[in-house]
């Protein structure tokens, strides 16, 4: 479970910036919105807005992008960068590390895990973990050095079988340390998928329709959002050496077909009914999901396996522009498993970026729930939450229409497109 993240000097976050999952004391949506640990009431969700070019994404990018470094850090040779881009647009920042940091709760216990690196290296790197209220280093990494702490045995004698590029918990998970390991199973189960290019999660979805456990939870989400078809049929094929272009070069094709050994793809048929000239059913028809469904219901089916698969696990989802192609209904269906004591039974967490302002009025999610991303006249973004926005002073009331002053600026990041009136007039006087 997610308390908070924290990200800095990474693309356009140059200062520190924090996302918390932390419940307020507002009272809002707190029967189905929120749920109890030891010590901790947390959110289980939260959405963020901004304006195309403000940094929503990059929030978001961030999060993936700590995942991968600490799941994929011991596959890595030497030699290897680590892709990470810092704040550019500033003279200060630009040849400096950039700073990543989770907050999470494992079995009871809290722990503090961060890093901060740059294309080349690792240069500093920490776990911190607290039983009660009292927080104690496992392990701290400055530069070259690393001192393991006694509650961290299962480090000792690791420090010298660390590359520069390498992440110390990705080491010690390798060696069977018990704290690493369930501090890397929480990562693996935070799942972070693009709402734009999300073709690659549909083998997640094919797993779940072949589990007897699953496929049926799959199926009534299918049938509730009424996709317009009857059924699904799904076949894993292996690849055909004859569906390659023709006319390649001799020497592409042949890597192709060794790049291409053992691979498989998955047909996704969906089933409808056609009727005769009287309206009754006379035949099924069966169409290609890919080629003859919306991109909208394609998208649906493909990151419908990794919702489920999170919230089956109570694990963490962050998506990127989970509105995009989907009808904002649709998009209020996938935001509600969440924030529901009937589907999300474990506690899972939805962090998503989107543009999508009909969930401010009917998603009924908590003024702490919403976020808005803003870049200021220098480039850089910075996060804050609806119930940290004030007025006047004063924290927004619960009554207000959320939506409506959103899009009239009242909250900021919205982009600033002058007054449609003027261009019209200027448009027609050309």
């Amino acid at each position: 479970m997610l308390i908070e993240f924290s990200v800095g000097n990474f693309l356009s976050f140059k200062s520190k910036a924090t996302l918390s999952m932390v419940a307020t004391p507002i009272k809002e949506h707190s029967d189905a919105n929120i749920f109890s640990t030891d010590r901790f009431n947390l959110l289980k969700g939260a959405v963020i807005y901004g304006a195309n070019a403000s940094g929503k994404s990059n929030i978001v990018r961030a999060m993936s992008t700590m995942r991968r470094l600490v799941l994929l850090s011991f596959e890595q040779s030497s030699a290897d960068e680590l892709d990470i881009v810092p704040f550019l647009l500033n003279t200060e920042t630009e040849a400096k590390p950039s700073f990543f940091e989770a907050v999470f709760v494992i079995g009871g216990i809290r722990y503090r895990y961060g890093f901060e690196v740059d294309n080349h290296g690792v240069h500093a790197e920490w776990l911190f973990e607290a039983l009660k209220n009292t927080e104690k280093a496992l392990f701290l990494r400055e530069g070259e050095g690393i001192e393991v702490m006694k509650g961290f045995t299962e480090g000792k004698n690791l420090e010298e079988r660390t590359r520069n590029n390498a992440l110390f918990l990705a080491v010690a998970d390798q060696f069977n340390g018990k704290i690493a390991q369930k501090v890397m199973k929480w990562f693996n189960n935070f799942i972070s998928i693009s709402g734009l290019s999300h073709e690659g999660y549909k083998a997640v979805t094919f797993d779940m329709l072949n589990n007897k456990d699953t496929r049926s939870t799959l199926f009534d989400f299918y049938r509730k959002l009424d996709l317009g078809f009857d059924e699904l049929r799904i076949s894993k094929n292996e690849f055909d050496p004859k569906e390659l272009p023709s006319g390649l070069p001799d020497v592409m094709v042949k890597q192709l077909l060794t790049d291409l050994e053992g691979s498989f793809r998955i047909d996704i048929k969906t089933i409808h009914t056609k009727y005769n000239e009287n309206n009754q059913p006379v035949d099924p028809v069966e169409f290609d999901m890919r080629g003859q469904e919306s991109s909208g219901t394609n998208k649906l089916f493909n990151i419908s396996g990794p919702i489920f698969d999170v919230l089956n696990d109570g694990g963490l989802l962050v998506v990127d522009e989970l509105d995009a192609s989907l009808h904002p209904l649709m998009t209020l269906a996938i935001t509600k498993l969440f924030n529901s004591n009937e589907f999300n039974r474990n506690n899972a967490q939805l962090i998503f970026a989107t543009h999508d302002t009909n969930l401010l009025c009917y998603g009924d999610y908590r003024r702490d729930q919403i976020y808005f991303v803003e870049k200021d006249r220098y480039g850089a973004s910075s996060i804050y939450s609806l119930v940290e926005y004030k007025e006047d002073g004063k924290t927004v009331r619960k009554d207000r229409s959320f939506e409506k002053d959103y899009i009239e600026g009242r909250y900021g990041a919205i982009p600033f497109i002058g007054n449609f009136s003027n261009i019209a007039v200027e448009w027609q006087e050309r």
